[in-house]
Parts: structure tokens; C-alpha cells; sequence
């Protein structure tokens, strides 16, 4: 990776605070900064020092970590920003997790990396987020809250996964991504005009992110496998490409757009997964025979016992019959444990399933097990981060753990979690109510009045819509 001593537009160094508690950590980004970027850094191990700094300077960025003393990241980001400095921030922290990353980007953050076992790799990757937001070549202040969102949830992502943007730009690209690929971001990011196509194909053209709006007719004549195919959804499909040494490869791909809370579209999402060694010998749609073709709805409908264990049986009808399994054993009979068994052979299928995280996770409530049932609403929310489901039960859970166990930080979470809900849809009364009960057990009944009267107001005044559930296509 090669880095320039300033942005496009101005021939000055840069100036950066870094802010952190490690003294060692402080002069090795000190000193890699200054030598690899020419960027002229000034430190400081509280926040308090931070913000003194800033009352007497202006830096180009702002590096921050999440954990300090007396004043942590999260204060001192709003303290910044209601000071109405807007100085780009990036989040350098050892705390991990989806939540705590949308925690510190709704705070004002622009990035959020987490310390990892590659320190090079990752100082490296800050620089370049540095001169990102300094060049404003991904305009991350006018995308809003939403894409900075999506595109931190697929940078935390164990799955290879990539974004596009309206024009065709890749905006996120994972480490995931780079493994499977061995094309790092730096060297993706902004590329249009197909470019992202040819680590899988060897050439330019048209993948199934570009084909999310097309018609089935026209993603099968590109030479896709439909698996399934879900309204304003997913589309899933296997193809086959070539790698960078030559050698064929099968190729699985889900894609689905990304809107904004108001319903605009922002980008197309997809997920690749190399299965070469699973699914070895599949029939793409020109190879077929036009006598053995079936039309996707009725493949989308065999069931495993009828697709006689092939390519549909393997990849997703399985999944989807451990999932109803499991729905009806845990909401007709109560059985929770058997219920997580047939959730776990659903996952071990296709682990990017959120509803079956988020079901999972309510057996685990059930039982008891919260710590375990945190992980597996926090996974689907990883996988759904716009869904109201997923959201509204992770919520549920945070307040439950906070009641029970009088802690505010649960309770904090669960406030955060509600609020995002009622952002996405307004006239959730339940939502409302929840961030009412919040406020109440943390010892603000004057506040939680406010929204306990606005639960009220919507359930007299508004339509107070309610959340769409997976597993109600099973519990009918």
C-alpha cells in the first residue's frame, strides 16, 4: 500500500490527535505516521487532554479509543460534537462487537477498527481511512448514518462480502473479502465499471450484484443457479468463474439492495462463498437440457425428501426444514432445547440465516442462557442490521438482563436498540413503551414519562404496526 504525504487539494502535512491510554501504543503510531504517511501527530493518554488540545488546535483527524479512564471514546465523542466540531474520528479500540461499533458511529464517529494481532496491517489500514475522509472520496458525511452503518456491519463480517453503490463504485470490501480474492480494499474501493468481477471470473461483467432488479430470465441467461429468490430480498445463486491461477472454481452468491430508513436505495450487498469442494458438478442454466429444466418457483418449494439431495437440498432446502422444525417445536410445544438442535443444523447449512440466529437466541432466553442468547441476536443482527425483528428482540433481551440484574449498562443497551427501532419504524408503540420501562428502571421516571405517553398516544391516534415475524409463516 502506498500512501501520499497529503491529500489531492493541499500540498500541507496532515496534523492527527491520537488519543489513547497505552503510552507504547502512542509513540509506535507516533512514529509510524510520521515515517510511512508524513503525517505530523501530536498524543495525548486522557480524554481530558484530548479535548484541551482541541480547544487550542486544529488537527485533519481525531484517532480515538473506546476504553479510557473517567472520560471514555463514546463521551468524549459527543462532547466533541456538541461542541460542533466535526473533525473526522476514527475509533481505534480493542472492544469488539456489532453494537459497540453502532454505538460509536451514531455518536459521530467515521470509522471504527478494531485492534487486532496485525498492528502493521492495522495502522496501515487508519492511514488510509485518514486520507479517505480527509479527500472525501467516499463522501461518508453525506451518505449518512445508514451506508457508515452497513458498511462497518460488512467490515466485521467473517464472510467475504462487498457493497456497491448506485453507480457501480464498490464502497465496502472485507478482510473477508481480501482472503478469498487476495485484493485488498485499498486497492478496490471506488472501482467501477465491473472490476470487482475479475478476481472471480478473470474478466469484467455483470455479477449478481448488478443483477438484484433484473428478472429471473436475465440472471439465468448470465449464467446463474437461482436457489431462491425472495421479493424486495435476496437473490441466491451459484455460478462458476475462474480463479487468478486459471483453475474453474463454484461459486455461491447472495445479493440483495440496501434502502435507507426511508425506503431510498443506497447500494447492493453480496456475499460470495467458494463451495468447489462441496458442490462440484453444477448444471448452470445454459448446460441444462430444456426438458430437465424446472421453473425456480417449483424448485423453491421441493422439498428435501423430493429434490433427492441435490444441488437445492444441499445448499437450501435443508435449511429451511430445520428452521419450520424448529419453529414449531419451540412455538407449539414449548420444546426449546430440541428447538436450538434443529436451529444449529439449519446453521450448519447456511450460517447467514438471521431469523434462525434470532430464533435461536429467543429458545436460549427462554432457557435462561442470555449470554448465549446475546451472541445469537448479535449475529443476526450482524447479518439484518435493518431489521425490525431481529432489532426489537435484541432489545428485549438487553432490557431483561439490565431488570434483572439492576445493571444500567444492559439497560443503556437496550435504550440504544429501542431507539433504532422506533427510527426505522415510528409508530411502533411497543418500542416506545420498552424505552419507557428503560428509563423508569434506571431512575428517570420524569423522562420515561415522555414516552410512555407517546406508546399511548399511538396506540389511540396512529396505526401501531406490528413486527413482522419470521416464524408467524409457520405458527399460522
Amino acid at each position: 500500500m502506498t500512501f501520499r504525504g497529503a491529500p489531492s487539494g493541499t500540498s500541507r502535512m496532515l496534523s492527527v490527535l491520537i488519543v489513547d491510554d497505552e503510552p507504547a501504543l502512542l509513540e509506535a503510531m507516533r512514529e509510524y505516521f510520521s515515517r510511512v504517511g508524513g503525517v505530523s501527530v501530536r498524543t495525548a493518554r486522557t480524554a481530558h487532554e484530548g479535548l484541551s488540545s482541541l480547544s487550542s488546535n486544529k488537527y485533519d483527524a481525531i484517532i480515538l479509543d473506546y476504553h479510557m479512564p473517567e472520560i471514555d471514546g463514546i463521551a468524549f465523542l459527543k462532547i466533541l460534537r456538541s461542541r460542533g466540531d466535526t473533525t473526522p474520528v476514527i475509533i481505534f479500540t480493542g472492544v469488539g462487537g456489532e453494537h459497540a461499533a453502532i454505538e460509536a458511529l451514531n455518536n459521530g464517529a467515521d470509522f471504527y477498527i478494531k485492534k487486532g494481532e496485525n498492528p502493521a496491517l492495522e495502522m496501515r489500514t487508519i492511514l488510509d481511512r485518514i486520507y479517505q475522509v480527509v479527500d472525501g472520496r467516499l463522501a461518508w458525511r453525506s451518505t449518512g448514518t445508514s451506508q457508515i452503518i452497513l458498511i462497518n456491519t460488512l467490515n466485521f463480517s467473517q464472510d467475504p462480502s462487498f457493497a456497491i453503490d448506485r453507480d457501480g463504485k464498490v464502497i465496502a470490501w472485507n478482510e473477508a473479502m481480501t482472503q478469498i480474492t487476495g485484493i485488498p480494499a485499498s486497492s478496490m474501493i471506488k472501482k467501477g465499471s465491473f472490476a470487482y468481477a475479475e478476481p472471480f471470473f478473470g474478466k469484467k461483467q455483470r455479477m449478481l450484484i448488478d443483477l438484484v432488479f433484473e428478472k429471473d430470465e436475465v440472471i439465468q441467461k448470465s449464467r446463474y443457479f437461482i436457489v431462491s429468490r425472495e421479493k424486495d430480498g435476496p437473490v441466491i445463486g451459484v455460478t462458476k468463474g475462474m480463479k487468478s491461477d486459471g483453475k474453474p472454481w463454484t461459486l455461491w452468491m447472495k445479493a440483495m439492495p440496501f434502502y435507507d430508513s426511508r425506503g431510498n436505495f443506497l447500494a447492493s450487498v453480496s456475499s460470495v462463498k467458494d463451495i468447489t469442494a462441496t458442490v462440484k458438478d453444477v448444471p448452470l442454466p445454459d448446460e441444462i437440457p430444456e426438458a430437465a429444466k424446472e421453473p425456480t418457483e417449483v424448485q423453491a418449494k421441493t422439498s428435501p425428501e423430493q429434490s433427492g439431495g441435490g444441488l437445492l437440498d444441499r445448499i437450501l432446502g435443508r435449511a429451511s426444514s430445520y428452521y419450520k422444525e424448529g419453529v414449531l417445536l419451540y412455538g407449539r410445544e414449548g420444546k426449546y432445547r430440541e428447538a436450538i438442535a434443529a436451529f444449529d443444523k439449519a446453521l450448519e447449512i447456511d450460517n447467514k440465516l438471521s431469523y434462525v440466529w434470532n430464533d435461536r437466541g429467543i429458545c436460549l432466553r427462554e432457557l435462561g442462557e442470555f449470554e448465549e442468547a446475546l451472541k445469537s441476536f448479535l449475529r443476526a443482527v450482524e447479518l439484518d442490521h435493518d431489521n425490525i425483528e431481529v432489532l426489537y428482540d435484541l432489545g428485549e433481551t438487553f432490557e431483561k438482563i439490565g431488570v434483572m440484574h439492576r445493571d444500567d449498562k444492559y439497560l443503556d443497551a437496550a435504550l440504544q436498540t429501542f431507539h433504532m427501532v422506533v427510527e426505522k419504524s415510528a409508530n411502533n408503540a411497543s418500542a416506545w413503551n420498552h424505552i419507557g420501562v428503560c428509563l423508569k428502571e434506571m431512575g428517570k421516571p420524569e423522562e420515561s414519562k415522555v414516552y410512555f405517553d407517546r406508546a399511548r398516544n399511538v396506540r389511540v391516534w396512529k396505526k401501531d404496526p406490528p413486527v413482522r415475524r419470521k416464524r408467524d409463516e409457520y405458527l399460522k
